[in-house]
């Protein structure tokens, strides 16, 4: 087991649940800004596919760049069209050549973008045809010399091919966790049977004010399943009695739900659209301005602003060490002793990734509890025993074992 550049310290702070005042938000399955992180995950992970049945690795590549335009439509209650299609750009940088013996073998990466964006809207949004609702276009280039060099030529030896941080913590607390579990219970396989009107365009805001929550809710219904007012009216009343039985269980803490919060009936102004998403009305999204890597929004915690989603899962610490924050967080949490864990694990470019340029952990105590040699030695046990092993991460992305956003 490597020794490692580790850094534990006691922080004098309250924990966030004793702030007065805490806000959380998870944008879900539908929104715009999940849809690009979505798509750059799955082209990415469609290319690591193709990477390896060709050639017995995951080339180099960063497909992070996905940028989706909102389009247009003409809504109304029991039907609709979508005037102007969503435009999706495909964009980062991948290895699109290979050359064998002095031979190129070129990468389809194109294909594998557009093949790889349609194929995740046909699985994931119902109503939302990627044929006729959808451009997905194109614009990855060649990943520059140096980096594929770096990638290529430390292979046995895998690299850092960025300087950049992950930062994570554990546990979630009360506001987290219901935000959350909020947003999954509404696209969960029990809603789409129970209220099929519901689409998976769901945002969720959640404020801690004092020991009460307040839930703000934005969520697309699908205008051809809804006839008229009376219905929608109806379908949303179900929906927030729904919900309120939901967090019932899952909050200790009392819940109010504000449900689509801009309606207004008597205007005739409700959330219908005909897809499912806002998506079709002018929404744009972006691949790393949604979910941080926990799934969740939380400014009342530090974050990481790199996007997880596409970078490639071999080098970019970008992706790995995100992931590996989560991971040492969780465990150094379940110590004894120790309240709240944060996790912040810094990279240089050129580094082993196995061998940081410095993981730091910061530790809330139980009250009364100390920051002993005992407790630092286990916390080290830990980050060194992961780090030890940190090509899991690279099969559990893979294998889509880990929440990214």
């Amino acid at each position: 087991m490597a020794n490692r550049n580790v850094v534990i310290e006691r922080l004098n702070q309250q924990s966030v649940e004793l702030h007065s005042v805490e806000f959380v938000e998870r944008k879900g399955l539908g929104h715009p800004d999940y849809i690009a992180d979505s798509l750059s995950e799955e082209f990415s992970l469609q290319l690591c596919k193709v990477y390896k049945e060709r050639f017995g690795q995951i080339l180099h590549h960063n497909v992070d760049k996905v940028l989706l335009v909102g389009g247009q439509a003409n809504v109304r209650f029991g039907g609709g069209e979508v005037l102007t299609p969503i435009y999706i750009l495909m964009s980062g940088r991948a290895t699109t050549e290979v050359s064998n013996n002095g031979v190129k073998e070129y990468i389809p990466v194109g294909r594998v973008a557009v093949e790889s964006a349609k194929n995740w809207i046909r699985e994931n949004l119902r109503f939302l045809n990627p044929e006729t609702h959808v451009i997905v276009d194109h614009r990855v280039g060649k990943g520059s010399a140096d980096l594929v060099c770096n990638y290529e030529a430390r292979r046995e030896n895998k690299c850092s091919n960025d300087t950049s941080f992950g930062v994570a913590y554990a546990p979630l607390d009360s506001l987290e966790r219901v935000v959350y579990e909020t947003e999954r219970f509404v696209n969960s396989p029990y809603m789409r049977k129970r209220l099929p009107e519901v689409g998976e365009d769901v945002k969720v805001m959640g404020l801690r004010s004092g020991r009460e929550i307040k839930l703000t809710l934005a969520v697309a219904m699908v205008s051809k399943l809804i006839p008229d007012l009376d219905h929608y009216i109806s379908v949303k009343e179900q929906l927030k009695k729904e919900l309120e039985d939901f967090v019932a269980k899952k909050s200790d803490l009392p819940v109010e739900i504000y449900l689509n919060n801009a309606d207004r009936p008597d205007l005739g102004v409700v959330y219908i659209t005909v897809t499912g998403t806002s998506a079709e009305m002018g929404d744009d999204g972006e691949t790393g301005r949604g979910n941080r890597v926990n799934g969740l929004i939380t400014p009342s915690r530090p974050m990481s602003l790199e996007a997880t989603a596409g970078k490639n899962p071999v080098s970019h610490i970008g992706k790995i060490y995100n992931v590996m924050a989560v991971i040492i967080a969780n465990k150094v949490a379940e110590l004894k002793g120790v309240k709240e864990a944060y996790v912040k694990i810094v990279s240089q470019i050129g580094r082993p990734i196995d061998d940081p340029h410095m993981t730091n952990v910061q530790l809330l105590l139980e009250g009364g509890s100390v920051l002993t040699s005992g407790l630092q030695s286990e916390i080290e046990s830990i980050v060194n025993e992961e780090f030890d092993q940190i090509d899991k991460i690279t099969e559990g992305i893979l294998q889509r074992k880990f929440t990214l956003y």
